[in-house]
Order: C-alpha cells, then structure tokens, then sequence
C-alpha cells in the first residue's frame, strides 16, 4: 500500500490550531478577543483619539461664543501728575482714578446666529466623532481577522506541503520498484517546490499582518481568538435593501452634511443682519482723587456713575452687506447640493455593501458544499491512484483543489462578518454593540 492511501486531510480548523501552535501562538485561555482589542483600540490609536479630541474643543468653542450674551465687565486704574508754568500761575497736581465699565448686548441678530453655529459645530462634532469611531470598529476587525485568515492560509499550505511530501515520497517508492514513470515523481517534485514557495509567502503574510494588529492595538504578539466551528452566518436585519436605505438620514455623514447646511443658512442670517440695528446697554462707576495746587485741577474726591443704552443703525457699508448676501446665498446652495450628494453616497454605499453580504453568505453556503466534494473526490482519486487507474498529478490536483477551497471558505466567513460591520458602518448604524454580536462568535 502507498503512502498515499493512509493519508488523510484534516480540516481547516484543525489545521489553524497546529499552525499557532508551531508559530507558538497564545493558547485559547490567554488569546484576546475582539471586544478586548477594540476597547484596547479606543484608548490607544491616534486617529481616534484625535477625532476624540477635536471633538472635546467643539464645546469650548461654543461656549466662547455664548459669552456674546453675557456682559463684559472691566477694571480701570489711572494715575498721573500734571503741572502748568504761566505768566500769572505755576502749580502742580496728582490725580488718581479707577472705575469699572459693564457692557450687555440686549439686541444683536448677528451674534445670535453665531451662537447658533457654534451649537451646530458641537453637534457636527459628535459626528465627525461617530465617524472615527465607526472606522476604527471597522480597522480593528478588519485586521483581527486578517490575521485569523493569514493563520488559516499558512495552515493551508502547510498541509498542502505536506500531503505533496508523502505523495511525492510515493512517487519515488513507485518509480524505484517500475510501477510508475519519472513523470509522476518530476511532477510530485515540482508541486512540492512551488507549495513550498507558498508557504514561505504564507509565513511573511501573517507576520505582516500581526505587526498591522500588534500597532493598532498597542501590543505585542496580539493572538486573535478563532471563530466557533460550525460557523452559521448572521443573517441580515432588516432584510430589505431599502430598510436600510431609510436609515441614511441618521447616518453620520449625511447629519454633518446637513448641519452644515444649517450653518450656511446661519451665515446668510448673519449677512442679512448688517442692516439690522443692534442695541447694547453700558454702565460705570468711578472714582478719582485729586492733589495739588494746579490751578486747572480741583482737590478732592469725585464719584462718577453713568448707566445708557445705545442703539447703532447701519446706513450705508458700500454695499458690502449686499454682496456678502449674495456670496452666503451662493455658499448655501453649495451646502445644500453637498448635503443631497451624502445622502446620494450613503445610499449607494449602503446597497453595494448591502448586495455584497448577501452574495459573500451565498459564497459561504457554496463552498461549504465544495469543500464537502473535493474531500470526496480526493478520497476517490486517492483510491483510484492506489488501484492504478488514476495518475500521480491526479491526486495532486485533487488535494490542491482542495486545500483551495478551504482556504477560501475560510476567508469567506471572515469577510462575512466584517462586511455586516461595514453595512452597518454605510448605513450608518454600527455603534460598540455590534462589537459584542460578533465577538460572540469567536471560540472563548
């Protein structure tokens, strides 16, 4: 019997767990999951924190524009001594003062709508944050599973180098007592060198991408934990493309886009209200003390208070007003098509990554079954080389077409739940929890 004939292929799961085990990955118990290096993520990468932070500076700068409506108190302090030289007089005196002046804006449609804006930007803010975030859900699983893929894909070929070894092992067994031609061990030899090239390439793969998880997390030898073995895909809710589709409006990227075209509509109010008076209340109190024998000065104490209110009309700017009216009208309308090109893209992107989960579950279901037949098929060819009526590169295409298709079903339910991420991400629906769903579905 033929070293051939006792070979059997392990599964695909079987042969990740070898593969971390030779690569002397972390065993299960001290694996990370991806809820663990997401959360690890939101306090470690750069882009995040960034958003994170500009979106902390969006509320201070509006509440520097709230002091508009609030009064405006200053100090005064004053000092000086003054002489005079004529004909008929000399002296000289010192004068000492201090007061405080009080401002309150009672009317002014400007500022009111710069106040506005300022409350719009913490908002837009919120969402730019809601953006970073959704990215950085998205980045983190992405590269999870890229690592659980590239673990998979050397799995791969180091079983594929395998049964090519006993294979062309066989070939050679064969060659050397006349039952088979110098065909079938060149042929064996040739499969073995180009499944070695494979796992060299496989090798360098999943180390580059480790380095990717290892930097965006923070960590060192980062060991992603492996899905659950059967792997059921989540089916998608709501299962309607245009349920989905309905939810663009509270996608983040289209809530920006209209809050910026409620800024510009704000900036038009802001251009309009150059001919509008403004009406601005103002008090003081003061007192000053006086010195000397400066004839142009009077000795003593004086107390000072004066309270008013002022009103300032606009007449004529040269027609400043007038155009800048026209530039925000024209600004607005720019906001406004903007705003109707995010919604546009929302919409597209939420049916394409829509379609795509659909199809990538479609693929899963298919190559389970092909997986399930070329195990078959190369049990049967295994079967029909030990009986003479099949050849050497029969069994060997048999057992690359098989370790093709596990590699692939692999990597299919991977992109399966990192594309439901991503159709959650463009319809603007993914938040944290998603997180915790999918990380439901890894091995604990």
């Amino acid at each position: 019997m033929s070293a051939v004939s006792t070979f059997r292929l392990p599964r695909l799961s079987r042969l990740a767990l070898a593969c971390a085990f030779l690569l002397g990955a972390a065993p299960f118990a001290q694996a990370q999951s991806l809820q663990e290096l997401y959360d690890t993520a939101r306090g470690y990468d750069a882009t995040y924190l960034a958003a994170r932070a500009l979106s902390e500076s969006a509320q201070a700068r509006a509440d520097q524009a709230h002091a508009l409506r609030r009064p405006s108190v200053n100090a005064t302090l004053g000092a000086n001594r003054s002489s005079v030289e004529t004909n008929v007089v000399n002296g000289t005196g010192n004068a000492t003062s201090a007061g405080l002046n009080a401002q309150q804006s009672l009317f002014n449609r400007a500022n009111d709508a710069s106040i506005s804006q300022a409350d719009l930007g913490v908002e837009s803010a919120k969402a730019d944050l809601q953006i970073a975030d959704q990215e950085l859900i998205v980045r983190v699983s992405q590269t999870y599973f890229d690592v659980l893929a590239a673990q998979d894909a050397l799995a791969t070929a180091q079983a594929s180098k395998k049964g090519i070894a006993e294979q062309l092992a066989s070939a050679k067994r064969n060659f050397e007592v006349g039952t088979a031609t110098i065909t079938d061990t060149r042929e064996a030899q040739a499969r073995y060198d180009l499944a070695t090239a494979q796992e060299i390439a496989a090798d360098n793969d999943l180390l580059t991408k480790r380095i990717a998880l290892d930097q965006l997390v923070g960590r060192t030898g980062v060991a992603p934990r492996p899905l659950v073995v059967p792997f059921a895909p989540p089916p998608i809710t709501p299962t309607g493309v245009e349920d989905w589709v309905s939810f663009i409006d509270t996608a983040p990227a289209v809530r920006k886009a209209q809050l910026g075209y409620d800024v510009a509509q704000l900036e038009t109010t802001k251009a309009r209200a150059g001919h509008l008076p403004t009406v601005g209340l103002s008090g003081s109190v003061g007192r000053s003390h006086t010195t000397g024998d400066n004839p142009q000065l009077t000795p003593g104490n004086a107390n000072t208070t004066s309270i008013g209110v002022q009103l300032n009309l606009p007449l004529f700017a040269g027609f400043s007003v007038q155009n800048r009216i026209k530039e925000t009208l024209s600004l607005e309308e720019q906001s406004r098509n903007t705003l109707e090109a995010a919604r546009r893209s929302v919409a597209q992107g939420t049916r394409q990554a829509f379609f795509g989960v659909q199809s990538l579950q479609a693929q899963v279901k298919a190559l389970e079954a092909a997986e399930s037949s070329s195990q078959l098929a190369l049990e049967a060819t295994q079967l029909g080389y030990k009986v003479g009526v099949r050849v050497n590169l029969d069994v060997l295409n048999a057992q690359t077409q098989l370790f093709t298709t596990q590699r692939d079903l692999a990597k299919a339910r991977y992109d399966v739940l990192v594309n439901s991420l991503k159709l959650r991400q463009a319809a603007g629906q993914l938040a944290p929890g998603d997180v915790a769903a999918v990380n439901a579905m890894l091995a604990k």
